[in-house]
């Protein structure tokens, strides 16, 4: 997949078949978009191409909130590429960029840019300035540009149409099973394993402690996890701490995974950890002995939903 970080980088010779958004997660809804563009490039020939824009247009447009992602780009890249895509264009997103107009848009970026054959949009799909051009004005377009528009109908999992923000709620209250279902995909969390204060080796249940690099990343609700990672192209299991480790009077948020029956060094290596299922809410312990007894309990429940 070739990535491009502006729509001017991307070459003008080269016709193709376009989605755009945002896709944080590339969710189930999203898939079934991904799916129709390669549907579409099979018929044409042309090149796939993925429209996206980073910062989050809410970062830009609502100043203040603290708005968290489902995926950092280097994690929607992986997503993307592993759904087939040809081309993943990133365009900074921009006050400026926002106040195109729709006709702008179409006749300077999807037209002139982009070379676009055909577009494929969501059912609630809005574009332009103040997002106030509909679906119906970008047929009227493809007439007048020649390229043809594919409106794609609401993908529902348990009659519950699909959401990029649905799933930052399931996350925000724990629920990883309905985020998963949304998803289709284990949700997952990357970053650098870094030295923690390796309390827990003490207690015998040593833990690689995450440290993800951008701040913007969604961290699912305080609690005990089942998780999964690969590491040196093994996968190992084990359970994973989301939290401020009360018992032991921690401060700031931590990921901390134990991992069964693996005991190498892995500091400064890239992980990817998967979250499977929520084992319990975090607690703080009236001691280090009835901490060390829970952390027993959740081993075998971890253990027990993996099958070791």
């Amino acid at each position: 997949m070739n990535i491009y970080n502006a729509i001017e980088e991307f070459p003008q010779n080269i016709k193709t078949v376009v989605t755009l958004g945002t896709f944080d997660g590339v969710h189930q809804g999203h898939k079934i978009l991904l799916n129709r563009l390669l549907q579409a490039k099979e018929k044409t020939g042309y090149q796939s191409a993925v429209l996206t824009f980073f910062p989050h247009p809410r970062m830009v447009l609502q100043q203040g909130g603290e708005f968290k992602l489902l995926n950092t780009m280097a994690e929607k890249a992986t997503l993307l590429q592993q759904q087939g895509i040809d081309n993943l264009i990133i365009h900074p997103f921009s006050l400026e960029f926002s106040r195109l107009t729709a006709e702008e848009f179409v006749k300077n970026i999807l037209v002139d840019r982009l070379n676009v054959a055909a577009i494929i949009i969501g059912h609630d799909h809005r574009f332009g300035r103040n997002r106030t051009a509909t679906t119906q004005d970008l047929e009227e377009m493809g007439k007048e540009y020649g390229f043809e528009v594919q409106q794609i109908s609401a993908f529902e999992v348990q009659q519950t149409p699909v959401s990029s923000t649905k799933v930052r709620n399931a996350l925000a209250e724990g629920n990883i099973t309905l985020a998963n279902d949304y998803l289709g995909y284990p949700y997952f969390i990357t970053g650098t394993v870094a030295q923690g204060q390796q309390l827990g080796r003490t207690i015998g249940f040593p833990t690689a402690n995450l440290h993800v690099a951008e701040d913007y990343k969604l961290i699912p609700a305080h609690g005990v996890y089942t998780a999964s990672a690969q590491i040196k192209g093994k996968t190992m299991y084990g359970m994973l701490n989301i939290g401020v480790r009360p018992t032991v009077s921690g401060f700031g948020q931590t990921i901390e995974t134990h991992f069964f029956d693996f005991n190498e060094d892995i500091y400064n290596t890239q992980l990817q950890l998967n979250l499977h299922s929520r084992i319990r809410d975090e607690q703080k312990f009236e001691s280090l002995d009835a901490l060390k007894k829970q952390l027993h309990n959740d081993a075998q429940t971890a253990r027990a939903y993996f099958n070791l």
